[in-house]
């Protein structure tokens, strides 16, 4: 057990799936019972309101049955509960509920039952405030120096203070200019409120100027304002703390003077009654929640600190004096005196956990042994540390996560694609032309050994192809089943996918005994789509623009017999697409000839000059695009700023000067993102077409192309805070500085580990040259730490056979 960690007295869980907050929570003596002891009152915003008594037998117990004094369902959503004097004619306490549309003031109070179940508690509504504005938070005290009771202030959503004389609704007032409600309190020694804007800064009203100022139904200038026989609403002191308030809390432990507690995002800050800084702390860790709570030396304020580490901290003005573990993340916290303890620290969780608790230590009885000092030998760790790399590795590629009879005896997963086009085709809403866009029918068939259920198959294809259903859910499969579904694929939009493949994933669950629920599981399949969905055949072309050169080592093949559903059809198609499928049909060709030995190679220039044009023209789109979401964002803020101004002055009018030019920039953002999309896909194609030639030129195993691919296709969309270019640009730069760095000094550099949007593409283009380089002179991929050095190599050309060139002016029926 830590040190440090908060003693728990008593604790226990709220309902299930409850969410709750900081006005969530709230100690007083609400059943008015005079013996200094306090309840815990608990809302949530599923509308229950709890109150507890807590007394355990012993420390650490859980609540018992009779610790819960009352639970009702009020129905609506409670946002904060609070206890004062809220009743006209008596100064006893009763209990504030703020609904988002209504406020209720109870009497909680107890009856001494007849048989030995204790007392029994009942609430009864005093009154309630229906309300025309949305509520966010309240505040309470004796405004206007009142005496005997307490007066509630309500701030609305679009920040109107809507204050309540007990039973009777005084004045609402809106805060000049407020866009989105703060924390809100009272101080009774200045007759002030105190809040924190939307514009970071805190803000005092007193209550007088309040009260005197236009009604919340005129918040317009009226001419007799403008001639000085009304008051406006001013702000008596404002103070800049650069950062949203989570919270804010006034304490005044003598009469002398007052402080104001204001608790940021990163700060937390105590300042005079006049808005001057007393002093100001930054913290360590992401806050929650406060409460400045007593002052134990002369001119010294304790504040209790909860953060998101679940920690508790103990400040004496800017000094920590305590930290404590808590075993959630505390919303709310108070301190009370519970069951004759005093200073029970009493906190609450946005799910639900209640604990009581107080500070303590217990004292660890275990003593470490000591260490046997030796001086280590950190070459030989460097040694054992490789070694251990490797046979990690080793049994990696051996086995994988779960073992293999079991992963592919649950479910079997295959896909099969209609070699004809359907009869009548699916396509809708296309963008390809005035010409019937076909489709073509894909089957995926589950199998399933074991009981299976949550079932749920996932189809992906790369746009812009689409398909007519890609969402298929079964909640339960029985043994030995079979289930078949099948959906269309087509093509929509004006450009070409980057690759033919499609995936088929199925999430599941199998049961076993231990865990009915399920074992989560996933499974998956690929198909390839036809070429012909995308291309058709065209009229041959002797001007080609680019030229490539696959070298075979085997005769040649007729492409009828390679493309034969091409033979009555015309059509422009992209390079890679091609290329591939060429490669692929050969390989399949000569497999059913029974030859093992054929090799494709490729003796010729890589095209990288097109390739860079490639980048250049998407990292100009991505630029472009950055320009015109700014310029967006400025043009929206003065729109903003109009609207408000020309709504403040004139009540029945709205702008229609600058939102033109909004929306002409929203419609040039849209199409530049269309582009940018477009640009993308065609990059992708290029890509997949220089792995591909690098592949064949280097002849790199399929684990290299692996890497490669990795390196080059990281993304499968790339945005604004995260893009194509940075992204290869970092992987690239690793394989340099490692696998196929030249010297120890090259693996010595280190890589930046944040990733953004760099200023040109130089240096990108510069890492891929180099690259190809390093491959030409020897270079080999590989993932391992200790393989850094060159290997040697024989030349491309020196030794392959050629003993057929597929080119592309063999391929000139195809346009390309």
């Amino acid at each position: 057990m830590s040190l440090f960690k908060a003693r728990d007295w008593w604790s226990t869980v709220l309902g299930e799936k409850e969410e709750f907050d900081q006005g969530c929570l709230c100690l007083a003596d609400v059943d008015n019972t005079g013996n200094g002891q306090d309840k815990v009152i608990v809302g949530s915003f599923m509308g229950y309101l709890r109150i507890f008594n807590p007394h355990p037998v012993k420390t650490g117990d859980g609540a018992q049955a009779e610790d819960l004094l009352l639970e009702v369902h009020l129905r609506d959503p409670i946002l904060q509960v609070e206890v004062g004097k809220f009743v006209s004619g008596t100064e006893m306490l009763h209990l504030a509920v703020l609904h988002s549309r209504k406020l209720c003031v109870y009497s909680v109070s107890g009856s001494l039952g007849n048989v030995e179940h204790g007392t029994q508690y009942q609430i009864k509504l005093m009154y309630e405030h229906n309300l025309q504005r949305t509520a966010c938070n309240m505040t309470y005290g004796s405004f206007g120096g009142v005496k005997g009771r307490d007066l509630i202030c309500i701030q609305s959503m679009d920040g109107m203070l809507m204050v309540f004389e007990q039973e009777s609704y005084a004045f609402g007032r809106f805060l000049p200019g407020s866009l989105l409600p703060g924390p809100l309190a009272y101080s009774s020694r200045t007759d002030s409120f105190i809040t924190v804007s939307s514009c970071r800064q805190v803000e005092s009203y007193k209550y007088q100027v309040l009260a005197f100022a236009t009604d919340a139904d005129k918040r317009q200038e009226t001419e007799q304002q403008k001639l000085g026989s009304g008051k406006r609403l001013v702000v008596d002191w404002t103070l800049n703390i650069g950062e949203q308030a989570l919270d804010i809390c006034i304490v005044s432990f003598n009469q002398s003077a007052s402080s104001i507690f204001v608790l940021g995002e990163r700060n937390f800050f105590c300042l005079k009654d006049n808005g001057q800084i007393r002093f100001m702390k930054k913290l360590d860790c992401s806050p929650s929640c406060f409460l400045p709570y007593c002052s134990v030396s002369e001119g010294t304020i304790n504040t209790l600190i909860g953060n998101h580490n679940n920690m508790l901290h103990v400040y004496q003005d800017v000094t920590l004096k305590w930290a404590t573990q808590l075993p959630h993340i505390p919303v709310a916290v108070r301190v009370g005196c519970l069951h004759d303890l005093k200073g029970v620290i009493v906190t609450l969780s946005d799910d639900g956990h209640l604990q009581c608790s107080y500070l303590g230590t217990d004292p660890s009885l275990f003593q470490a042994p000591k260490v046997e000092s030796r001086e280590l030998n950190y070459d030989e760790l460097d040694i054992e540390l490789k070694e251990l790399q490797k046979i990690i590795k080793d049994v990696n590629k051996s086995q994988g996560v779960w073992p293999m009879t079991e992963r592919e005896d649950d479910l079997k997963v295959s896909a099969m694609v209609s070699p004809n086009f359907d009869s009548v085709s699916q396509s809708t809403d296309v963008e390809v032309g005035a010409d019937l866009v076909p489709s073509v029918t894909v089957k995926v068939t589950l199998q399933n050994r074991v009981a299976l259920q949550k079932i749920r198959l996932s189809v992906y294809v790369q746009p812009p192809l689409v398909l007519t259903c890609d969402q298929f859910t079964f909640e339960l499969m029985a043994p030995e089943m079979t289930r078949t579904v099948g959906f269309s694929v087509y093509l929509k939009g004006s450009y070409l996918p980057p690759e033919l493949e499609g995936n088929a994933v199925v999430s599941y669950s199998r049961p076993t005994d231990r865990n009915p629920e399920g074992i989560p599981r996933v499974s998956q399949c690929k198909f390839r789509l036809p070429l012909k969905l995308i291309c058709l055949p065209g009229q041959p072309s002797k001007t080609a623009s680019h030229k490539l050169t696959i070298d075979t080592n085997k005769s040649p093949v007729s492409l009828l017999s390679l493309f034969p559903g091409f033979a009555n059809h015309h059509g422009i198609i992209d390079l890679w697409l091609i290329t591939n499928e060429l490669i692929i049909r050969l390989q399949e060709y000569f497999e059913k000839q029974g030859i093992k030995d054929f090799a494709c190679s490729f003796s010729g220039s890589m095209p990288l000059q097109e390739y860079f044009e490639l980048i250049d023209h998407h990292f100009e789109l991505r630029i472009n695009g950055e320009k015109l979401e700014e310029l967006l964002s400025e043009r929206a803020v003065q729109f903003r700023a109009i609207q408000r101004r020309l709504l403040t002055r004139f009540k029945d009018k709205t702008p229609q000067v600058s939102i033109i030019t909004v929306i002409s920039l929203a419609d040039a953002v849209e199409e530049n993102q269309d582009n940018l999309f477009q640009s993308f896909t065609r990059l992708k194609s290029a890509t997949h077409l220089v792995i591909l030639l690098i592949g064949l030129w280097q002849k790199l195993s399929a684990d290299q192309i692996a890497i490669l691919e990795a390196a080059f296709l990281p993304l499968q969309q790339d945005t604004q805070e995260l893009g194509w270019e940075e992204t290869v640009d970092a992987a690239i730069s690793h394989l340099l500085k490692t696998c196929l760095s030249k010297s120890s000094k090259e693996q010595a550099l280190n890589l930046s580990s944040q990733l953004s949007i760099p200023k040109d593409t130089s240096r990108l283009k510069k890492h891929i040259t180099l690259l190809c380089d390093r491959l030409a002179k020897g270079g080999r991929l590989c993932l391992s730490t200790d393989a850094a050095a060159p290997q040697t190599m024989v030349m491309p050309g020196k030794s392959s056979i050629h003993h057929n060139s597929w080119n592309r002016d063999t391929l000139k029926k195809f346009k390309l």
